[in-house]
């Protein structure tokens, strides 16, 4: 009797487990792919196209040939994630907790999550398709964008080393003004007709009402998810890379600090414009905030830099082209950058 429970019961379970083993490979071959694009980039870099390490050329295409697979795998795996997390949120559930009753209330949840939340501003396309679908304001969802790549966890670490807790936090409430204030600005608006129409295809066709969904179903529907949010960005993302690796390659760190590196009125404005068009992180900017630092750059202008090349990156903006129309952009990169110079100004004033 045993054995024939066995039997009607083995196949139960290899079906149950067989989406499981399928994600789980996927999720070992993701992971040894990652972990391969730095090396691989440097060998196809230096070795097979013969580049010389430290050339503009040679640091260019190290940088692109690192960064497009990297991105696209992230982008990936992200989009997988968010699609899986998704499925058991039913819109109105997400809609509760972020769009809120209060005004206001939305948008200061959307940055505090993404204070803790790890993007960078590449990942802004399926976060923002993603929270589309969840049926989140557009308001809500660029509060989110914004906290998530300018308040760094890198930068707050450096500024706790270098100048202690008040400036740390500091420049930790004034991103998060930034972003509740962009939020609620763009929220006011009303420029949802400026995003592209195949998101709000994409919300539609989501459904309503929570429905009941093993966990094949889950893995099915972000395996869809994936392949067609990839197959529809993925040009923009390389696009938006070539871009930064061009500007990472042939803009020197020394010609920036020459610039900001002065105490005039007008160096917070020109931090935000020289950093607006630069693509980097927080980690990879700490070179230039130092060579800034020590050419007597004052804090509030280096801040302004820092949020200007993490929040408003110009690949960040290409990628966000995908699903955003140029008016919509043009605000989003006005309202942000308006609240980094006043900040900018802010901490100079306080701590000049």
């Amino acid at each position: 009797m045993s054995q024939t429970l066995k039997g009607a019961v083995s196949p139960v379970l290899r079906a149950d487990l067989r989406p499981f083993a399928s994600v789980a490979v996927s999720a070992v071959l993701w992971l040894a792919a990652y972990n391969l694009v730095q090396p691989l980039a440097q060998w196809l870099t230096y070795s097979a196209l013969r580049l010389g390490p430290g050339t503009h050329l040679g640091e260019a295409v190290a940088f692109f040939l690192y960064d497009v697979p990297k991105i696209l795998l992230l982008l990936s795996g992200m989009i997988f994630l968010i699609t899986v997390v998704r499925t058991f949120f039913s819109p109105e559930r997400t809609r509760a907790l972020l769009g809120g009753r209060r005004q206001g209330i939305g948008n200061v949840l959307a940055a505090a999550l993404g204070v803790v939340t790890p993007f960078c501003s590449c990942s802004a396309v399926p976060l923002f398709i993603g929270f589309v679908e969840a049926g989140i304001p557009l308001g809500v969802t660029f509060s989110f964008l914004t906290a998530a790549p300018v308040i760094n966890e890198v930068a707050l670490v450096m500024l706790f080393g270098l100048f202690g807790w008040r400036v740390a936090g500091l420049y930790l409430a004034s991103g998060l003004t930034i972003a509740i204030l962009a939020g609620l600005v763009i929220g006011r608006l009303n420029l949802e007709r400026h995003v592209e129409d195949f998101v709000w295809q994409i919300h539609a066709s989501g459904g309503t009402e929570m429905e009941k969904l093993t966990w094949a179903d889950r893995f099915s529907r972000a395996w869809a998810s994936t392949r067609e949010i990839v197959a529809k960005v993925w040009l923009y993302v390389v696009v938006g890379i070539a871009v930064g690796a061009g500007i990472h390659g042939y803009v020197p760190e020394q010609a920036l600090a020459n610039i900001l590196g002065k105490d005039t009125w007008w160096s917070v404005p020109a931090a935000v414009l020289l950093g607006v068009p630069l693509y980097s992180n927080a980690a990879g900017i700490i070179p230039v905030v130092h060579a800034l630092m020590e050419k007597g750059a004052a804090l509030g202008t280096v801040l302004a830099f820092m949020m200007a090349v993490v929040g408003l990156s110009l690949p960040e903006l290409i990628i966000l082209r995908r699903v955003l129309k140029p008016t919509l952009i043009a605000v989003f990169v006005t309202v942000v950058a308006i609240a980094i110079v006043a900040t900018g100004f802010l901490f100079n004033a306080v701590l000049g």
